[in-house]
């Protein structure tokens, strides 16, 4: 009985410190996204003074342009360091770091929306355009694409951690993995194939929702595959 109860009040401080590791890294990942939003303002104020909307104008550019969206590059480029450094040291281990980068990567990305939403009133709907990205190309989509591939990170973040916590591992095979890494490619593809094209008339043909679709179900329907995996099997995540 004593030992039943040691192992209860174990369960609770473990589950405490994770409770509170994951109100700090949503901390975190929402005064992220604040930091985003804000350099987002003054790009715009800078490369759109006339306001942001597709088909995007074409600036000219000068060198103090050049300069800036190297920086810019530069930025995001530090912004994925800073996630990916914060989720290594919330996690203790591989699955608990994998998931934390998906919390701080999808509350970063859905609060950016929100700030923005706060400090320009914009979007004016999820079907408004963004830029999303700038690495190695233009991405660009309607905010709902990026908004529901972070709420689906989120999704298997917390499962993941759950499993964690409760010792019932998900294990994920080679193939699975290689499943996993198809379904990001496809969704990114689907990203960067409108980005050359944002300036043109046409922009939002060229952002096909079947192939995002794809990509979104083949990570759903591989991350429902991996729950159901026993470890002698396939590889522990």
């Amino acid at each position: 009985m004593k030992s039943h109860g040691y192992t209860i009040e174990t369960s609770l401080v473990s589950f405490k410190i994770l409770f509170i590791r994951v109100c700090i890294a949503l901390i975190f990942s929402i005064s992220l996204g604040y930091f985003e939003a804000a350099v987002v303002v003054y790009l715009r104020a800078i490369f759109y003074p006339d306001g942001f909307t597709f088909p995007l104008e074409v600036f000219s550019i000068d060198p103090l342009f050049k300069r800036l969206c190297i920086t810019e590059v530069g930025r995001e480029a530090a912004s994925l360091i800073l996630i990916v450094t914060a989720a290594w040291l919330f996690g203790s281990n591989r699955r608990q770091r994998v998931s934390y980068f998906l919390i701080i990567f999808a509350v970063w990305d859905i609060f950016y929306y929100v700030w923005l939403k706060v400090l320009l009133d914009w979007p004016a709907t999820i079907m408004d355009w963004d830029i999303l990205f700038l690495i190695p190309m233009t991405w660009a989509s309607p905010v709902l694409a990026p908004v529901l591939c972070s709420l689906l990170m989120l999704l298997f973040a917390i499962v993941i951690l759950y499993r964690d916590f409760k010792g019932k591992y998900i294990c994920v095979s080679f193939l699975e993995w290689l499943a996993f890494i198809s379904a990001g490619v496809i969704i990114i593809v689907s990203f960067c194939i409108p980005g050359p094209h944002t300036a043109q008339d046409d922009y939002f043909k060229y952002f096909s929702w079947p192939l995002f679709g794809a990509g979104f179900l083949l990570a759903i329907g591989t991350f429902i595959k991996s729950l159901v995996n026993k470890e002698k099997v396939s590889g522990v995540l």
